[in-house]
């Protein structure tokens, strides 16, 4: 297994980054909040975890060690894959996953696309006892402090890479603007996390 990957950031995409690790680049799944976090040509330390496909091999990462456990641990309720399990982590810090199981909390989990009442359900009953309480680490995506990009266009961008329309990115970029500007740092994790609940609200 690929417990982290070490190296520069040699390209960005909307769900993707490139490390460059001794020569070779490897390109590594990531949620929106921890992309926020990379800039192309600095150095950059991700915990990673090797999905492994008749087909495919690929390594998705994160912000630390908590968030990549807990991506394995939801992988274990039926029905939710890698990719499902990314996009709840890109919603929820681990943290807040533990206090949604914790609390019972169905409306939490339903703020997750792809996942409807009944997952959020299976997800309670198979989660329960196994999540533990949250721990206080303050295991939250980094945020965008001085990057070249602008908060809309990485937020923007996030948006794209989980699958929704430019229209939606855009209603959900002005939903939350003044979240931002009333913001001296805005934190792209904490927006991409207001937008997808707003999102949620008009489906």
């Amino acid at each position: 297994m690929i417990a982290f990957v070490s190296g520069q950031v040699a390209a960005l995409a909307p769900d993707a980054a490139v490390i460059e690790v001794g020569g070779v680049g490897l390109a590594v799944q990531c949620a929106p909040g921890t992309l926020a976090g990379l800039r192309i040509g600095s150095p950059a330390r991700l915990a990673t975890s090797l999905v492994v496909r008749e087909d495919s091999l690929t390594l998705y990462g994160f912000a630390d060690d908590d968030e990549r456990q807990v991506f394995e641990l939801l992988q274990t309720v039926s029905g939710v894959g890698p990719r499902l399990a990314q996009t709840m982590l890109a919603v929820h810090a681990p943290d807040a996953l533990r206090a949604a199981v914790a609390a019972g909390d169905e409306k939490a989990l339903t703020a997750v696309p792809g996942i409807g009442k009944k997952g959020a359900q299976r997800l309670l009953l198979e989660l329960k006892d196994r999540l533990g309480a949250p721990v206080g680490t303050g295991a939250v995506p980094p945020a965008a402090a001085a990057g070249p990009a602008p908060w809309n266009e990485q937020l923007h961008a996030a948006l794209l890479g989980l699958g929704y329309a430019a229209r939606e990115a855009d209603e959900a970029v002005a939903a939350v603007t003044p979240q931002a500007e009333a913001a001296d740092r805005p934190d792209v994790g904490a927006l991409l996390r207001s937008a997808l609940q707003s999102l949620n609200r008009t489906r």
